[in-house]
């Protein structure tokens, strides 16, 4: 695959409210590391399986709803396994006027020590607004009363971070309400 391209599970042009607030378009990258028991979505682990699109075309798909949705969700699979490419997404949404969110199995702290070693990295997490971070672990699993508490997560170790405060402060802050 080449800095043009990105490997993708499926896109939703708009979905609401189960990826992150509003409707969203969201974009599933293929393939992932972390292999989280009993994942959501262990179809997107193997990086040779989904489809590879031109990062133009997810663009023009992301300009053609940019009217109707609030924001883009970059799901997965994990989308700092393909940082560039995601990283050119997200300044993208934002210049629509668009708000980021991502999922990732690595933690905010684990990302900070990566951006060191991978400018794409740093990229990545320099245009998403918000980030749910942390591995699934399905000991910790939110259960369906439990919903309310845990919002847009899928086991409680997982936090909902504003990465722009985050990176401002130093500190990372915890979204209490969404």
């Amino acid at each position: 695959m080449n800095t043009s391209s990105l490997r993708l599970a499926q896109i939703y042009d708009n979905d609401a409210d189960s990826n992150g607030p509003g409707l969203r378009m969201v974009i599933f990258a293929q393939g992932c590391k972390h292999h989280c028991k009993n994942c959501f979505n262990p179809e997107t682990w193997d990086f040779n399986k989904g489809k590879e699109y031109s990062i133009k075309e997810v663009k023009k798909r992301i300009l053609n709803n940019s009217v109707l949705i609030d924001g883009i969700t970059l799901s997965g699979g994990d989308p700092f396994f393909q940082p560039f490419a995601f990283s050119q997404l997200a300044i993208y949404a934002h210049s629509l006027n668009l708000n980021v969110w991502s999922w990732t199995g690595f933690t905010f702290e684990q990302l900070r020590k990566l951006c060191k070693m991978d400018k794409n990295i740093e990229l990545l997490i320099n245009n998403i607004d918000i980030l749910v971070d942390g591995k699934y672990e399905e000991e910790l699993k939110v259960n369906d009363d439990e919903r309310e508490k845990y919002p847009l997560r899928g086991s409680k170790n997982q936090r909902i971070i504003d990465v722009k405060k985050s990176l401002i402060t130093k500190k990372i802050v915890v979204l209490k309400k969404i």
